[in-house]
């Protein structure tokens, strides 16, 4: 045995976990460790010697586990875990500045259209309430909804205490909050970057909002009469949701245009921040051309994710190719950028130069070890729950 991965599961979901070494090479499990510490990894290496390559997570445990009980050994970051990390990285960037995504996305596209019809024979336009899509921080009354007012609250309690120069754990007891949301808030670069997963949740209703938009501006303000198209198309939602969409718009007796004037060029819906995610993290070739147009209006209205678009690339590059030793000069052009994000991403794979560089040089990945994972899953729940770690051990053992 010469290349060993190393990952966690669950025995029960947030509280028991056991650690599973596989040997790569012969592609069978090896055995199965009480809990994820490092004492456990690091008493077994003792006693193999022979192991020459370790495969892991970005796990603190394992890294100083692999460290202590086999020196020897080169340790590899497993390349799709710093994908893993680099996505998220960009989804706390995207999100941040996601005010932009939504400024470039409010602004209608320019019409085309010239004064081709004589002004004298039109008749003027009745004016209609125009629509402009919500942005999610308000309910159907007009006010702040419940998740975004006590975010806000928090944010700000939060802010100011740290301000006041108080300590997290401080501030947990003086707000009586989780340990991991004081965290979340203190490292929260505006409150934008917290509210965006709030405000754009998935709704039943977002592939039939364009059209909803039009036939609100063309002056059908009649919610019954919108729901039956949309049934039409295969809305499968019942009328309140409409009504509920569409409440702080509707204006008590408004008159209905008689002679609704011409639609004007509809505001597109902005994308989800994490689809944009997605279009930064997919391959160029591989985006759809509405996509990859709207995804170039993004990058040139907002230097930033810009930025974060080239970054992301270069990083593929240097993974695909295997070029390891492109990372220092990566992680300087990311630090010369106002990306606070990903300058923790930088700070972490600093910490952890030799296992990530390794990751980004070496053919050896923890994808082995996850196939074997979900095997696990199965067995444990092939013994409904009832198997301890002892029985549970043998079966992965010794299981075809």
């Amino acid at each position: 045995m010469r290349v060993l991965g190393i990952d966690d599961f669950a025995l029960l979901k947030g509280n028991t976990y056991a650690t599973l070494l596989v040997d790569l090479e012969a592609r069978r499990p090896l055995d199965v460790l009480p809990g994820r510490d490092a004492d456990p990894l690091a008493d077994w290496l003792r006693g193999h010697p022979e192991v020459a390559v370790i495969c892991r997570d970005r796990a603190g445990a394992y890294a100083e586990g692999a460290r202590s009980g086999a020196p020897q050994a080169q340790q590899v970051a497993d390349a799709w875990h710093l994908w893993r990390n680099l996505a998220e990285a960009v989804e706390k960037t995207v999100g941040t500045h996601y005010p932009c995504i939504r400024a470039v996305f409010a602004t209608p596209p320019v019409a085309e259209e010239s004064s081709a019809k004589p002004l004298a024979t039109t008749a003027p336009p009745v004016e209609a309430e125009p629509f402009d899509p919500p942005d999610g921080t308000l309910d159907v009354l007009g006010q702040p909804q419940r998740l975004v007012a006590r975010t806000t609250e928090r944010y700000e309690a939060v802010q100011q205490r740290l301000a006041a120069g108080l300590s997290l754990a401080a501030i947990r007891r003086e707000l009586r909050l989780d340990h991991s949301t004081v965290r979340r808030f203190a490292g929260a670069q505006s409150l934008d970057e917290l509210l965006v997963k709030a405000v754009n949740r998935t709704s039943i209703l977002d592939p039939h909002k364009p059209y909803l938009h039009q036939r609100w501006n063309e002056g059908c303000h009649d919610i019954p009469q919108l729901h039956r198209e949309l049934r039409e198309q295969g809305f499968t939602g019942d009328v309140q949701s409409v009504r509920r969409y569409f409440r702080p718009f509707k204006k008590p007796h408004s008159p209905r245009p008689k002679h609704p004037s011409a639609p004007r060029p509809e505001p597109r819906p902005a994308p989800k921040p994490r689809r944009v995610v997605r279009w930064i993290m997919t391959d160029p070739g591989h985006l759809a051309d509405a996509d990859a147009a709207e995804l170039k209006e993004i990058r040139t209205a907002c230097p930033h994710l810009d930025a974060v678009a080239r970054h992301v690339r270069d990083f593929a590059d240097m993974m695909r190719d295997l070029r390891g030793d492109q990372l220092p000069a990566w992680m300087d052009r990311v630090t010369q950028d106002e990306l606070p994000a990903l300058h923790s991403l930088v700070n972490g794979l600093r910490r952890d130069l030799d296992a990530v560089t390794a990751g980004l040089s070496s053919p050896w990945s923890s994808g082995q070890v996850e196939g074997h994972v979900c095997r696990v899953k199965l067995l444990k729940r092939m013994g409904f729950g009832r198997a301890k770690l002892d029985l549970l051990r043998r079966r992965i053992l010794h299981s075809p």
